[in-house]
């Protein structure tokens, strides 16, 4: 009768520790899982990532539009976006010379190639040098919008205004402040 005992008990013991081991086993693979989802959950973030970014679009009168950039990431909401640092622009005009942008950070459209550059925004056309904190460019409204805090420099003059708006296609420059009361400053060189 002892003897029985002794086997049940230890009978117990081996199925208990079956148990635990299996108990074990199935958490330590739940941390496993878990870990591993939050790994690929980071893949995923960083696989957004593009380095040395690059598109040129043109159109059909022989106009071209490069986009280049130090990195993006893809926007996760709305994925025809990208978001840019260090942003580099050149805009060539058929029978037009080249206009340069530069800028700390940028949105980019991969649909309409519609592009807002921000921070630090300098902008240099022939002697001209426009420095803003917002450059809204619209590919096919040809025009650029440049805001906040905007100077323009070259050999003979220079001025500070709230908005320089430049339609691409016509050539027409608007100056502007937002407030009518509020005047452009312009200050001659010579």
């Amino acid at each position: 009768m002892r003897k029985k005992l002794i086997l049940r008990i230890f009978f117990v013991l081996i199925v208990l520790l079956i148990f635990l081991l299996i108990f074990f086993k199935l958490t330590d693979k739940k941390i496993s899982v878990e870990n591993d989802t939050t790994l690929i959950e980071e893949n995923i973030e960083s696989s957004n990532i593009i380095k040395d970014v690059s598109y040129t679009s043109r159109d059909s009168n022989g106009n071209e539009y490069k986009l280049e950039a130090a990195e993006g990431v893809i926007d996760q909401k709305e994925n025809n976006y990208i978001f840019l640092t260090t942003v580099k622009g050149s805009i060539n005009l058929r029978d037009y010379n080249q206009i340069e942008i530069l800028s700390d950070f940028g949105k980019y459209n991969i649909n309409n190639y519609d592009t807002i550059f921000s921070k630090n925004v300098i902008i240099v056309y022939l002697d001209n040098k426009i420095k803003g904190e917002y450059l809204d460019f619209s590919w096919d409204k040809n025009l650029m919008i440049i805001s906040g805090n905007v100077s323009l420099k070259n050999n003979e003059n220079s001025l500070k205004t709230d908005v320089i708006e430049v339609n691409l296609k016509t050539k027409d420059v608007k100056i502007y402040m937002y407030e009518e009361k509020k005047k452009v400053n312009i200050k001659s060189q010579n």
